[in-house]
């Protein structure tokens, strides 16, 4: 079945649900992303849980220390991002996740660190609308299929990539103001 196939009927689907406006503008929006991206829509939908169940796990084997770490999930690789107190959490960090079913890789960029600022995680929401909206006006990316995670000003690009369309994606990120490092985590179509 096709993207576009599976978009309109969970877009039937939802409309039949008694007319909740919030279901169907939900659905729309979720089936769209699937729909203009490379993976596959099981493996988007499992790079959801992924994140879902990273969250939970590391919440459960750390319960006063995981505040600050986000898991993102791009074709069933998984970056950790953050900061820990100490080395032995983030080593651990690495193994709760990799235990998660369908989890192929696990990139743990986790620093031993305290909590970084609220005027630091502003910065680096600003630096990854910055990337992204740069990646839009660029022909040469294709902004929707590349994942940006920005983490204490450091830049993290993952994605289903030609390897010109990384260069280009990297070229971008490198040169955004503000960005002190870009790390590219893509996978290559080519």
């Amino acid at each position: 079945m096709s993207k576009l196939t599976r978009l309109v009927v969970i877009g039937a689907v939802l409309a039949q649900l008694g007319g909740c406006a919030a279901a169907v503008v939900g659905g729309a929006a979720v089936g769209t992303s699937v729909a203009m991206d490379r993976r596959t829509a099981g493996v988007y939908v499992s790079d959801q849980e992924i994140e879902l169940r990273a969250l939970a796990r590391l919440r459960e084997a750390f319960p006063q220390k995981t505040e600050r770490i986000s898991a993102t999930s791009y074709n069933r690789q998984v970056l950790l991002t953050g900061q820990v107190p100490d080395e032995a959490t983030r080593s651990r960090a690495t193994d709760v996740v990799k235990a998660i079913p369908d989890v192929r890789m696990v990139f743990n960029e986790l620093t031993v660190s305290g909590v970084s600022s609220l005027t630091s995680g502003a910065n680096d929401t600003a630096l990854t609308g910055q990337v992204k909206a740069r990646m839009l006006r660029d022909e040469r990316v294709p902004a929707t299929k590349v994942k940006v995670v920005t983490e204490s000003g450091v830049v993290y690009l993952m994605g289903l990539v030609t390897k010109t369309e990384a260069e280009a994606a990297t070229n971008i990120a490198r040169t955004t103001s503000g960005v002190a490092k870009v790390v590219t985590l893509f996978e290559y179509l080519n």
